[in-house]
Order: structure tokens, then C-alpha cells, then sequence
């Protein structure tokens, strides 16, 4: 058992962290989430989730790091840096190749973060013998707020976290403890007057500065939502097929961002492996065996052909036409769908009426009747 007092054991707790691969930690209270809850309980609301329902379940463990662990004295929130090696919108020019966010280009970031979690805990207890719990974010806990507590940075307007020597590019886990720790200051928003990441939304999924509507967000739409995509966001979306960048990317306080070091978080294929012609291709095994080990393939094949497909009728690549009328006959409405609206956006007018002509009649799914009419 460490008898060193607690400025002593967080330094050395703080050591172990970065020994570990973190790049930053920071120590808050549980208490600190107050405000965040309130705003958490809002956006829950107005609806501003959608349909991730999993938020809902569990609300009042989000709101309150105290409902989730009542013993939990200490909150320690630790962050790894997945900082890409060039800007991300230049990938939004390439109109035939499918746009990935950032964070799911390389290994799936939680197995990792959770594995580095759990050997600083242990460390802890065995210095301590005080109780840990690890939480990485498929947990019901508000890691932005409370890593803006705990001094690592701020949420800006687009609700992300932003650091001063990391920019937008962090990865988030927490460590509960029943052991005392010296807090950390919070960190001071930095935003200023800048927009720049409300007004680059392709969608407007902002309402207003620190708020967000999910139901309008690109992630949100290509990754969490499980059905047809409105019409009006189509376009908007672009070559995106999986998360959304820009409001991150635009962020003024990249310019001090550094590009990750941890070699899990590079990209698993070079930017070529992601031509539509490809990834439309796809069939279930394809899909699986192309995105093991990546965050992407929580989607399944058909939400993800529904991506590219959208992609593909905005790229105004005529070429894909050969990857596309294929999936006019999948066994899965959500891609028959979107092929239709695809195939709308890069055919003329004589060849597209055969089309419809042969495809509409067999056809008894709404959804897909719809996108012929």
C-alpha cells in the first residue's frame, strides 16, 4: 500500500497514464456533471437523439456519475491522441472514393483504450487498494464534460471536446475510484467568437452554439440510423459514408493538433481501398472481412451500401453505373432504395424509364416504390 499523500500518488498516477499511452489525463469530482446533465436531459427532450434510444435507457447514470457508482470519490479522465496525418477535407474533393471519418480509419479505438484503462486502474488499486471501475464510451458516462472538468479541455460549439495542444483529435476513457485525488481547473472555452464549425455543417445539425441535433447529423445519420436517409440530407452528404469530419477538421485550434503516435489508430488500407466501384461490390462476407478489427463494421453491409450508394449518385462519376444497377435487385430494400436514387442521379432520362419500367413492377417494398415514383 502507497503512504504517500495525494499530490505524490496523483503524479505518479499521472506517470503510469502516459507510460500506458495516454497523452493527457486529468483528475475532476464526481459532481462535476451537473450542468452537463441538465443540458443532457434537454437535448433528450427535444428528441435530439433519435433514435438512439440506448441514450434514453439509461439518462439518469449519464446525468450523474453518482447514480452510475455512488462510492466513486474520484473521476480520472485520460485521453489518447488520433490526430490524422493530413486534413481530412481534402478527402471531401475525391468524389469516387468513400469518405471515412477519422477515428474509424485505423483498429477499433475501444478494445484498445479499455485494455491501457485497465492497466493504469490496476496500478491504482495495487497502490491504493481502493476500488476501479473503467469506462470508455459505450458506458453511460458524459466523458466530454467531465474531461473538460477534468482540465484535458473544452467543449466547443460543436459540442466536441477541443485541446489546446491536441485540437479536436481525442479519444476519451475514465477511471472511477474511491481514492482521494487532488482535482485538476477546469479548462477556460477558448471558442471565442469563431463559428467556424457551426456554419461548415453540411447539414446544419447545430441549433445553436453548444447544442446539437443528431437526427441532422452526418455521423449520426450514416452510422446510429437504421433506415431510409430524408432526401434533403443526400446531397448534402457527399462522398461521407461513415462519420463526418468537418466541423472537427475546421477547427482553428488544429493547428497546434499532432498526428497520432499510436500505430492502431493509422489507417488499415491505403485511401485507394475505398473507390465506390469496390465498396459497392460488397456482399456480407466481403463487407465483414474488409472491416474486421475497424469500427465501421458495427454498421452491418446494408447501412453501409446505403452510405456508398449515396455517395456514388453524388459523385457524378458515370462509371459507377456498372457498381450500382446491380443493387436494383438486392435483397435488401435499404440498398434496392438507395440504388434507385443512385442510378437516378447518373442515368438519362430514356435509359432510366427502361430501368423503371423493369424494376418497378416487380417491385412490393414502399420504400423502394417511392424512390421510383
Amino acid at each position: 500500500m502507497n503512504s504517500a499523500g495525494p499530490a505524490a500518488l496523483k503524479s505518479a498516477l499521472i506517470a503510469q497514464a502516459h507510460a500506458a499511452g495516454f497523452d493527457v489525463a486529468g483528475v475532476t469530482g464526481p459532481g462535476a456533471g451537473v450542468q452537463a446533465g441538465i443540458h443532457f436531459q434537454e437535448f433528450l427532450r427535444l428528441g435530439r437523439h433519435g433514435s438512439m434510444d440506448w441514450l434514453a435507457a439509461k439518462a439518469d447514470r449519464r446525468s450523474d456519475p453518482l447514480v452510475l457508482w455512488p462510492e466513486a470519490k474520484s473521476l480520472i479522465l485520460l485521453g489518447m491522441n488520433y490526430g490524422p496525418a493530413e486534413n481530412p477535407m481534402e478527402k471531401l474533393l475525391r468524389a469516387s472514393r468513400g469518405n471515412i471519418s477519422c477515428y474509424a480509419q485505423g483498429r477499433d479505438y475501444h478494445d484498445l483504450i479499455k485494455r491501457r484503462l485497465k492497466q493504469v486502474a490496476r496500478w491504482l488499486h495495487g497502490e491504493t487498494g481502493a476500488a476501479v471501475k473503467v469506462f470508455v464510451d459505450t458506458a453511460p458516462v458524459m466523458e466530454k464534460p467531465l474531461a473538460a472538468s477534468a482540465g484535458l479541455g473544452w467543449q466547443g460549439k460543436h459540442t466536441n471536446l477541443v485541446s489546446r495542444q491536441f485540437g479536436s483529435w481525442l479519444f476519451l476513457g475514465a477511471i472511477f475510484t474511491e481514492a482521494h485525488l487532488p482535482r485538476d481547473a477546469p479548462e477556460t472555452d477558448h471558442c471565442g467568437t469563431c463559428r467556424a464549425c457551426l456554419d461548415i455543417c453540411p447539414t446544419q445539425a447545430f441549433p445553436g452554439p453548444y447544442r446539437l441535433d443528431a437526427r441532422r447529423c452526418i455521423s449520426y445519420l450514416t452510422i446510429e440510423h437504421k433506415g431510409q436517409i430524408d432526401r434533403e440530407f443526400r446531397k448534402p452528404m457527399g462522398n461521407r459514408i461513415y462519420g463526418c469530419d468537418d466541423c472537427l477538421a475546421v477547427c482553428p485550434w488544429n493547428k497546434w493538433a499532432q498526428a497520432a503516435r499510436e500505430a492502431a489508430f493509422n489507417p488499415l488500407t491505403d485511401d485507394s481501398a475505398n473507390a465506390l466501384a469496390q465498396l459497392l461490390r460488397l456482399d456480407d462476407a466481403a463487407f465483414r472481412a474488409r472491416f474486421a478489427g475497424s469500427p465501421v463494421k458495427r454498421t452491418g453491409r446494408d447501412r453501409f451500401v446505403r452510405n456508398c450508394l449515396i455517395a456514388a449518385g453524388n459523385s457524378g462519376d458515370r462509371t459507377l453505373r456498372d457498381a450500382v444497377l446491380p443493387l436494383l435487385r438486392d435483397a435488401a430494400p435499404l440498398v434496392r432504395a438507395m440504388a434507385v436514387w443512385a442510378a437516378r442521379q447518373l442515368m438519362d432520362g430514356d435509359e432510366l424509364a427502361a430501368l423503371r419500367a423493369q424494376h418497378l413492377a416487380g417491385e412490393s417494398d414502399a420504400d423502394v416504390r417511392a424512390e421510383w415514383e
